[in-house]
């Protein structure tokens, strides 16, 4: 373990001295707020320096089983201990900077997934109705709930524009990466002569942020519109101007809900889906800022960025910010997504791991 990071692990011993003395008083406890987030770091930074003591233990078991090699009576036995105190050396260093790296505190959150057609016009929604069944069978997959919030569905099938809530275990923190420009390489069912055609779409995973934490919307600057919902729905949908949109005045930014029959539901879905826009663009102007740390693997925040292509006649995938290439097209578009998500996590964590070593923030 380099020395920078056993610096930063000696000032977590320090950290832990001082969050065992100040839960000690018996003032603490009247804060409520502050003494869940005091016992919260206290059970973090005291994990990591119990793993620590760990590592360094069997550091100095590794010197001594190494000095007793000397000792022709006892180098058999020796060199068992040498092994296996070499190869818990190794597992709790990776475990220790593992632990190390920051932790985005919204992935553990449920998030809101917007896809809209791009270049392509017909072919573009058909491949955004593609992705969305694609990511649809993912959350099946893993178990997720979903919940449709607006759509907006093309003359041919597939979708201009569709926005989905998902709910269930760390969802922002597995698709966040899958925000950016997604293309499509493929015959068109409406191409006679069987040329390859190229459309995109895009896609923006947005966390659901937490009602303490919203974003606080002045209602003046909120223009709320009903109208009649469009589409599929039967006679109900026709007849009650039950849909909202709701457009914030000095962002232009807006959101709309038209799936449930009730006027007050669909408002209130509507709005939650404008917090997280609002939230996003804060996000996103912070990212701007700091470009630095988001660069690579996350890029700059432009959903226009192409970040994966998706060729039909090769059966390839290819995600461009790892360089991964998997020829299982049809299997991932059937929701078998994990190969890529876990990828792209590794990738990030790697980047995290090497700012680390280097003293820097990753």
């Amino acid at each position: 373990m380099k020395d920078s990071l056993r610096q930063q692990f000696e000032r977590l011993g320090m950290r832990l001295t001082e969050l065992d003395a100040t839960l000690g008083d018996p003032t603490i406890a009247a804060d409520m707020k502050r003494f869940r987030d005091l016992t919260r770091e206290h059970a973090e930074v005291s994990s990591l320096v119990d793993g620590f003591r760990r590592f360094e233990q069997r550091e100095r078991d590794l010197a001594g089983a190494q000095d007793m090699l000397a000792d022709p009576d006892l180098a058999e036995m020796a060199q068992e201990e040498v092994t296996a105190a070499s190869a818990d050396v190794e597992r709790l260093d990776v475990e220790l900077q593992t632990a190390l790296l920051p932790r985005d505190p919204d992935d553990a959150r449920n998030a809101f997934l917007e896809i809209r057609a791009g270049t392509g016009g017909d072919e573009s929604a058909l491949f955004a109705g593609d992705l969305a069944r694609m990511y649809l069978r993912y959350c099946e997959r893993r178990g997720w709930r979903t919940e449709l919030m607006s759509e907006s569905v093309s003359d041919l099938g597939g979708y201009k524009e569709v926005v989905f809530r998902i709910e269930g275990d760390g969802v922002y923190g597995r698709l966040k990466f899958e925000s950016g420009g997604h293309r499509v390489q493929r015959v068109p069912a409406t191409e006679t002569q069987g040329r390859i055609h190229t459309s995109a779409c895009t896609v923006a995973v947005l966390p659901e942020p937490d009602e303490a934490e919203e974003i606080k919307i002045n209602p003046a600057e909120l223009r709320i519109d009903t109208f009649r919902a469009s589409g599929a729905g039967g006679q109900h949908v026709n007849k009650t101007d039950s849909a909202i949109r709701i457009t914030h005045l000095p962002t232009g930014i807006v959101a709309e809900c038209q799936d449930d029959r009730s006027q007050h539901r669909n408002k209130a879905k509507a709005m939650a889906v404008l917090t997280a826009r609002l939230r996003e663009k804060e996000r996103s102007e912070r990212a701007a800022k700091e470009a630095a740390t988001r660069r690579g693997l996350i890029g700059s925040g432009d959903r226009s960025d192409r970040i994966r292509t998706y060729n039909y006649p090769q059966g390839r995938l290819t995600d461009h910010r790892i360089n991964l290439t998997l020829y299982k097209l049809q299997l991932i578009l059937d929701g078998d997504l994990d190969e890529v998500t876990a990828a792209l996590q590794a990738a990030q964590a790697a980047e995290q791991l090497a700012a680390l070593e280097s003293g820097g923030e990753a």
